[in-house]
């Protein structure tokens, strides 16, 4: 009988645990029940939850029976009615509460049946598995679903050995569209043009105990979120690449796919490395079950419980380091809500009391049902972790993104000081102008970009697939701090540089924003270039105090006010250094 209690545990988050269905089940330690039990009890009552609410709801069983939570009323009515009974003791006390009400339950089920149409009860369960049954109602027009975006994994398989056989009698498709409105879990599929190795599938389409998926072949990730690997343009030339804010693992593992595809075709001896930072021990759990899953263990080095902000660019181990993926917490603000997530409909206790009001003999003429408010519950939470982790908050929204804009803008200053580096992309699924162009914009500024030669990658110079995408960076008036001052034609260099997805639209994707980054080779290569990494590195040794990678003075993250050197000396060079910066703006 455990099996029912763990499962409204895990909806009911008594451990307050995050992440997705998947992660709250597999975190649970001393489970009675399997992992495999939970997640089908669960997925497969969230599918008759809008049914069920509405048949426990005029059984009035929450009225009559207090030892029964709405959850728990939800996951017994779900095996009592549709399957071979609950799974539990004659004499338990949660299927004695459930059973002596199966005859009221049935009848309500039954007109709930006819209600929607279905003359059987066969009929009626394949149009719930189906997704062909909303709410108890039949779909009387097409409906624009978001995707199911499936990676074919490199590292394991192909497209044309998964087409072969886990999407083997799917039909191919010339365009999105169709995708977009298929109903039900309708067997079609389109080959992305713009991501090598993506298909995209009917939103209901559920692959997820299939052998590829089970097995790290195939990997559900947004389009949108395949952006910043590919964006990339990973060669052996370009070394090792971090993955600076790596789990849930997505990107780390496209990362180890495109290095993995481009190795056979190097003589370098030298393989590629990924490394991949995650500074929350838990959330660094599955990043390394998913890296392993996906066979990509040989390629990424895991730094679990580690901060991308502590490490030191000028160290041996990142010597090597010559491309970085970021992509920050954020906003959420363009995370779209899939349709297969857990979408668990609550019955109302309330209406239990209303119809055992009704019921009773002595019941006062005065005594309204009415007189009870309404309300609705509805649990929404992901089957695993596909999408990134961060969700939407519209409280006190200016002063978050204030927050959040300044850790986005100090992570990729940071990735900007490794010496070798000479590609980066940043990344996030926010809509928001202040997490997105306006960092770009405040980071090209930084003293670390001008000095090192950091620009923008011209939308000309980007990889085959991205340069055709239409939609660019947007300029948002009085949204950048006056101290950075903005030509005309950089800005529309650098607006035209970066790319954005929108959500609920024809192309299927999340809200997403991604910019690449690289280095001017010819100024790294001139003498001034070379005179200024001489003046840093003098002024490094003749201060009293440490200029540390991560003490982020004023002129790496541009708005902090303290942390300048005190002794003449150092002032006097930091004097000097900006006034070659300036000749040097000017020169170029």
């Amino acid at each position: 009988m455990s099996l029912y209690y763990e499962a409204a545990a895990v909806l009911a988050n008594t451990d307050k645990t995050g992440g997705s269905l998947k992660s709250r089940i597999y975190r649970q330690k001393d489970l009675k029940s399997s992992p495999a039990q939970l997640f089908a009890l669960i997925t497969e009552a969230s599918k008759w939850s809008a049914v069920l609410k509405d048949v426990i709801e005029k059984c009035g069983l929450l009225a009559e029976e207090k030892k029964l939570t709405p959850i728990l009323a939800l996951l017994l009515a779900h095996d009592l009615l549709s399957k071979n009974g609950v799974a539990a003791p004659a004499t338990h006390v949660l299927k004695l509460a459930i059973t002596r009400h199966k005859a009221r339950l049935s009848a309500e089920f039954t007109k709930a049946r006819l209600r929607a149409g279905y003359a059987t009860l066969e009929a009626f369960k394949q149009a719930v598995n189906t997704g062909g049954l909303d709410a108890g109602q039949e779909e009387s027009q097409p409906v624009v679903r978001h995707p199911r975006w499936v990676r074919v994994n490199t590292l394991k398989t192909t497209v044309a050995e998964q087409l072969s056989t886990t999407l083997a009698g799917y039909e191919k498709s010339a365009d999105l569209s169709p995708i977009l409105t298929a109903p039900g879990s309708s067997k079609v599929y389109f080959l992305d043009p713009n991501i090598p190795n993506l298909i995209a599938l009917p939103s209901k389409v559920d692959l997820t105990k299939s052998a590829a998926y089970l097995g790290g072949q195939i990997i559900f990730q947004d389009k949108a979120s395949c952006f910043p690997a590919y964006l990339l343009n990973m060669t052996p030339e370009d070394g090792d690449v971090i993955d600076g804010c790596a789990a849930p693992g997505n990107k780390t593992t496209h990362l180890a796919a495109i290095i993995s595809e481009q190795r056979s075709e190097s003589e370098l001896e030298r393989e590629q490395k990924v490394i991949a930072f995650e500074r929350d021990k838990v959330r660094t759990s599955t990043l390394s079950k998913m890296v392993k899953l996906a066979s990509a263990d040989t390629l990424v080095s895991v730094k679990g419980g580690q901060d991308f902000l502590a490490a030191q660019p000028d160290s041996d181990r990142y010597k090597h380091v010559g491309a970085i993926l970021l992509d920050p917490s954020c906003s959420g603000s363009g995370i779209v809500g899939r349709d297969d997530a857990i979408k668990m409909h609550l019955p109302d206790p309330q209406a239990g009391e209303k119809v055992k009001a009704g019921r009773g003999k002595k019941r006062k003429r005065d005594q309204k049902a009415s007189s009870v408010p309404e309300s609705s519950t509805t649990l929404s939470l992901e089957m695993e972790d596909s999408v990134p982790e961060e969700t939407a908050s519209d409280d006190k929204l200016s002063e978050r993104l204030t927050a959040l804009s300044a850790f986005q803008l100090r992570i990729l200053v940071h990735a900007m000081r490794f010496p070798k580096a000479r590609k980066i992309t940043y990344s996030t699924c926010s809509i928001h102008f202040e997490e997105n162009e306006g960092v770009v914009f405040q980071a090209l500024a930084s003293a670390v970009a001008q000095e090192r030669g950091w620009r923008t990658l011209k939308k000309e110079h980007q990889v085959e697939g991205l340069k055709t995408w239409k939609n660019r960076g947007v300029w948002e008036d009085d949204k950048l701090g006056e101290e950075i001052d903005v030509i005309d034609e950089q800005k529309g260099d650098v607006l035209d540089a970066c790319i954005r997805c929108d959500k609920g639209t024809e192309d299927g994707t999340m809200g997403f924003f991604v910019a690449a980054f690289v280095r001017d080779e010819a100024f790294v290569q001139s003498d001034l270039y070379s005179r200024l990494q001489a003046d840093a590195q003098a002024a490094k040794e003749g201060s009293n105090e440490e200029e540390e990678w991560n003490g982020f003075s004023d002129e790496d993250t541009i708005h902090a006010t303290s942390t300048a050197p005190t002794n003449a000396k150092a002032e006097s060079g930091q004097r000097e250094k900006k006034k070659r910066r300036g000749n040097h703006n000017k020169t170029s």
